[in-house]
């Protein structure tokens, strides 16, 4: 019978007290935790595995989640049959999942409206907002005026990788994974950012600007969650795979459609419509942790 895999990961050695609550409170639905794998020590992150011959449902896992991160440590719930050697393609979000900012915010931090466009994007991004293009037209309309310049500004002075991204970007080119940066955002940030970390792809919306200002429009189709999950589909079809052979990794609603069936979704700091449905939730430890679910 095929079996979940349970795994721990922290920057700490996996608590004692911690193995005890995961395997009390398992067996409370009738679940039994069998070690797969010793507490393992892998550069900055500890790691031990379990089997579970039954898998557990969404109220199961979250418990099992907030038990964790009490002791600051992050699970992982593995799909039976999964073969990490067969991962061939790593998807990703940009705002918020490999960086640190929405930069939509940031930018409109300059015309005095952040404020007024962080409320669309948090609505959004917990699902509250169901139509992503609309989303992005309103906020993208409040940016009506903003000097070009500010994009740079908002690159330079606010932008910073999330903890891990370069050493998770790396390890995947390492062994061969195809890198694709799927964005609601912006094109301007994505091909820095492609620039700057090798990322084969990156797909995203592009901002109008005309006499060195943005319009308040966005040129083209709008990159929303099933463009997403479209990108990542092509990109697998064209390496003879299928999203099975994908990690997916974001932290808002419309990450969701890409990271569905993917052979492991992370939601990485993410909303809670997301952590509940995602492979593993990442709140402690950094990107990088990812590859440790792949060797």
């Amino acid at each position: 019978m095929s079996h979940q895999i349970l795994v721990a990961i922290s920057h700490s050695p996996i608590s004692e007290k911690l193995v005890f609550e995961l395997k009390d409170n398992a067996s409370r639905f009738a679940r039994t935790l069998h070690t797969n794998e010793l507490q393992t020590e892998h550069h900055q992150y500890h790691t031990a595995r379990w089997d579970i011959h039954q898998a557990l449902d969404v109220p199961q896992r979250e418990l099992l989640r907030s038990i964790a991160s009490t002791y600051k440590t992050d699970l992982c719930f593995l799909r039976p049959g999964f073969e990490p050697g067969s991962i061939k393609v790593l998807a990703m979000d940009m705002d918020s999942t490999l960086i640190n900012i929405e930069c939509i915010d940031e930018i409109a931090d300059f015309t005095g409206k952040k404020s007024a466009v962080a409320q669309i994007t948090e609505a959004t991004m917990r699902g509250e907002i169901k139509d992503f293009k609309e989303s992005l037209r309103r906020r993208v309309a409040l940016l009506e005026g903003v000097s070009a310049g500010s994009l740079e500004s908002v690159f330079r002075e606010r932008l910073r990788p999330n903890p891990g991204a370069a050493e998770l970007l790396a390890g995947a080119h390492e062994r061969g994974i195809y890198t694709l940066l799927v964005s609601g955002g912006f094109t301007f940030f994505t091909e820095k950012l492609r620039q700057q970390f090798g990322l084969k792809q990156t797909q995203a919306n592009t901002l109008e600007i005309i006499n060195g200002k943005l319009t308040g429009q966005v040129l083209g189709d709008i990159v929303d969650g099933i463009a997403k999950a479209t990108y990542l589909d092509s990109a697998c079809q064209n390496l003879g795979c299928t999203r099975q052979n994908a990690v997916t990794m974001g932290d808002g609603a419309n990450d969701l459609i890409m990271m569905n069936n993917s052979g492991i979704s992370v939601a990485y700091r993410a909303k809670p419509v997301v952590k509940e449905k995602a492979d593993a939730a990442f709140d402690h430890v950094g990107l990088d942790a990812a590859l440790l679910l792949i060797s």
